[in-house]
């Protein structure tokens, strides 16, 4: 079953849930204070290797401490 990241409005608290697909689009109670939460969008990262053997990051992760992007000329590795 799919993770499924939550925030909710009144009191700032980030949780998460455990649900079936079928339930992706459900409200939420928070936790903490009771309020109705919404879904947050979630974003997640995957790593490979190169034809090389070294490290590639993908889905939004930097190999690059200095910005957010994937590769650029100021990346090292």
């Amino acid at each position: 079953m799919p993770i499924y990241e939550y925030k909710c409005r009144r009191c700032n608290l980030e949780f998460e849930l455990i649900r079936p697909l079928s339930q992706a689009d459900d409200k939420a109670s928070c936790p903490q204070c009771g309020n109705e939460c919404s879904r947050m969008l979630s974003t997640f990262a995957s790593f490979s290797k190169g034809s090389d053997g070294v490290p590639v990051s993908t889905g939004g992760m930097s190999s690059c401490t200095g910005c957010t992007a994937t590769s650029c000329s100021t990346c090292k590795s």
